[in-house]
């Protein structure tokens, strides 16, 4: 059977979520009609302590809502040179909100240093963007963002006028590695986007947390962004059914991914570099990738290989131990040089 460790977003719902899909109670969720939507939605909302939610399709467009409902035109986010919101979603801020993006590089742990933030934060003047928000991401490359940062960063904001923002794809990973409640990361938060569809196992889905205003802001430009959806809740009640049965076993992820790293450390062509929740990152020489890509693949083995020497191995719901045990051995296999 075929190893899947490109990404978390690849698993399958498994037959006991599939039942729960098919059982599902469903209404028109664009006239807020749905219940299982509506459950789910008010679940998250308590679960983080916000006063709403909003269930939308994907990770990137929760994000892009809560950008949108944060700022207006000509507003500014402080966010990560290297985090997912700037580099990955397409420049949706700017595209869509026309909202300006202030990268800024991030420490190796994942945190915006808050001294060059503070450099960031623009002054009141017509000549620049008006700074509005700052956006963090917990996990980030699976690091686990310090619980003592995030209250720095709420000061920070508090301080500045700024709304705070999380990425929180990978939230609840996050929480069970530092072994403390959701709720207790996303507290420091205006808004946190929760996705569904990674480590949870579920095959769609985001949840957008905030008050009752962002929401209804966030709702407005959902449907202008034509993701207001249907009968919704066959898609919510597998989100359920992950929330109930797929986050305590994040764990299970956490432990097989640092087995894979202590079992490749003393591969020979394959040099582990990082080893984080349940991302494992390992280089391999830059003249040997081509080859590296056709030996996983002709093992079975689907991993990101592109033309940089790191490459990234996430463990997720469909990986086992027998597939960790296999993924060790074809890479320990890997020759350092070509015969």
């Amino acid at each position: 059977m075929p190893i899947d460790l490109r990404s978390d977003t690849v698993t399958r719902p498994t037959a006991a979520m599939r039942a729960a899909m098919l059982e599902a109670e469903v209404g028109d969720d664009v006239y807020g009609e749905d219940p299982t939507v509506n459950a789910l939605q008010a679940r998250l909302a308590g679960e983080l302590g916000f006063e709403d939610a909003l269930f939308v399709p994907t990770g990137t467009q929760s994000n892009l809502l809560a950008l949108m409902s944060h700022c207006a035109r000509g507003d500014e986010y402080l966010v990560g040179m290297d985090a997912h919101a700037y580099r990955y979603e397409g420049g949706g801020a700017a595209v869509l909100g026309a909202i300006q993006p202030q990268p800024i590089v991030q420490a190796d742990d994942g945190t915006i240093p808050l001294d060059v933030a503070r450099a960031m934060v623009k002054p009141v003047d017509p000549h620049f963007a008006r700074t509005r928000l700052l956006c963090l991401e917990n996990t980030w490359h699976g690091r686990v963002l310090p619980m003592d940062y995030l209250a720095e960063a709420r000061a920070f904001c508090d301080a500045h006028g700024l709304a705070l923002h999380l990425d929180g794809a990978r939230l609840f990973n996050a929480a069970v590695a530092l072994e403390v409640p959701a709720r207790a990361i996303a507290r420091h938060f205006d808004s946190v986007s929760v996705c569904l569809s990674k480590g949870l196992g579920a095959p769609v889905g985001s949840v957008l947390l905030g008050n009752r205003d962002l929401i209804e802001r966030a709702r407005r430009w959902r449907k202008v962004a034509g993701g207001g959806w249907r009968q919704a809740g066959m898609l919510a009640a597998a989100a359920l059914y992950a929330l109930d049965h797929h986050v305590a076993r994040l764990a299970d992820d956490h432990a097989r991914a640092a087995r894979l790293a202590a079992l490749l450390e003393d591969a020979p062509a394959v040099r582990v570099v990082a080893q984080h929740t349940n991302m494992l990152f390992v280089e391999v020489a830059p003249e040997r990738l081509a080859a590296f890509r056709a030996h996983t693949e002709a093992a079975g083995i689907a991993m990101s290989i592109g033309t940089l020497p790191s490459v990234r191995m996430v463990v997720h719901l469909d990986i086992d131990d027998a597939a960790i045990a296999r993924t060790a051995e074809v890479l320990r296999a890997f020759p350092a040089r070509a015969a």
